[in-house]
């Protein structure tokens, strides 16, 4: 690296004050080469044990400074758009790469994760896979990276992701941890295959409260470099949503890493959707380190009894791209293992590289 998945609104419940830093506005910051001066400001910090903390769009805010000054030596395009908000092609209009796709899931995670490849095997071949890991696992990969924004206007639709997310902290994740982000700045990666304009800048800016000049879009096609790689990022964020929605307080997630193998670059965003799952569900796995035992944790990979064992392609085809029409327990990692802090260690699931291989033209 260079240098280092709404709900109905509601009232956050009064959160402990944290000393953390606010950008300065006076600097213009969207150009190639500027960069941010901070002062220390108040910001709303209430997460695991209650500590203060920086905000993740600060954090996010320099990782994208970062992408800007080497945006050349990562084939990134930076627009400038009318209101002086940022767009940050990472894999649209960009074939994307691996260094780029590194950093995107940085950002996505609000710096809080570790990313880094490894060059193993899927069926006896050579093969990159991404290593995500991460001692925040609630605050980098629920509040921050999961893709829970859906943005839709004027025809073009996303799925974003990132820490602009906690802006807006209308997801029941935000309740859960008692976490609230408060800052000028709003950064928001958008899984698409076009890059968004101006109207889409105003929604963003309207939704995080921030102004049009304080929004960062880093945009990226799933059928791009950057695409395979950030999906092959998200095995550890599946494993720690998995055991969330099963019921288990994401605080008592101490540790997380995953890997998964960074699937070939399909020709259309439909075809990468599957190659992207089949590496999750066939091929992820994931090392968790939790403070309180569990009766459920043989749930939390892929496993879902009618579907599991098929390439994520006829399974969309099944469903005639009805996505909701799928089980959840269909969307895991392959295979996990839990370490119970001063408890037992679970072992569950396995990897399916046959599938992988039929999947990946191997």
């Amino acid at each position: 690296m260079f240098g280092g998945l709404c709900s109905a609104a509601y009232a956050l419940p009064p959160t402990p004050e944290g000393v953390g830093f606010r950008a300065v506005t006076t600097v213009t910051p969207h150009r190639p080469g500027d960069r941010r001066s901070v002062e220390p400001a108040v910001f709303l910090s209430a997460a695991a044990g209650q500590w203060g903390m920086e905000s993740l769009n600060r954090m996010a805010t320099e990782l994208v400074d970062e992408a800007i000054d080497f945006a050349d030596e990562l084939a990134i395009e930076v627009h400038s758009l009318s209101g002086d908000a940022a767009v940050l092609d990472f894999g649209v209009d960009m074939p994307g790469g691996i260094e780029p796709g590194l950093l995107l899931a940085e950002i996505q995670t609000g710096g809080l994760a570790t990313l880094g490849t490894q060059l193993r095997t899927v069926a006896g071949t050579p093969r990159t896979h991404v290593e995500c890991s991460t001692d925040q696992p609630a605050l980098a990969l629920l509040c921050a990276g999961k893709a829970g924004w859906e943005v839709s206007a004027g025809g073009f639709e996303a799925l974003g992701s990132g820490p602009a997310r906690a802006l807006v902290a209308e997801e029941a994740i935000f309740e859960r941890i008692n976490y609230r982000d408060d800052f000028d700045f709003a950064v928001l990666a958008l899984e698409t295959d076009r890059l968004p304009d101006e109207q889409v800048v105003r929604q963003v800016a309207e939704r995080a409260g921030v102004p049009e000049s304080g929004v960062f879009l880093p945009s990226y096609a799933t059928a791009s470099v950057t695409g395979s790689v950030v999906a092959a990022s998200r095995a550890a964020e599946l494993a720690t949503f998995r055991l969330s929605e099963l019921g288990y307080d994401p605080l008592n997630v101490l540790s997380v890493t995953g890997s998964a193998p960074v699937p070939p670059v399909a020709g259309d965003e439909p075809g990468a959707l599957a190659l992207t799952n089949d590496a999750l569900a066939y091929g992820g796995r994931v090392h968790l380190t939790v403070d309180q035992p569990f009766d459920r944790f043989d749930e939390l990979v892929s496993t879902a009894p009618a579907e599991y064992g098929v390439p994520f392609a006829d399974i969309f085809d099944q469903v005639d791209r009805q996505y909701d029409a799928l089980s959840p327990a269909l969307f895991g990692p392959a295979q996990v293992t839990v370490d119970v802090v001063g408890g037992d260690t679970h072992v569950v699931g396995d990897t399916d590289e046959e599938l992988l291989a039929t999947s990946f033209g191997l």
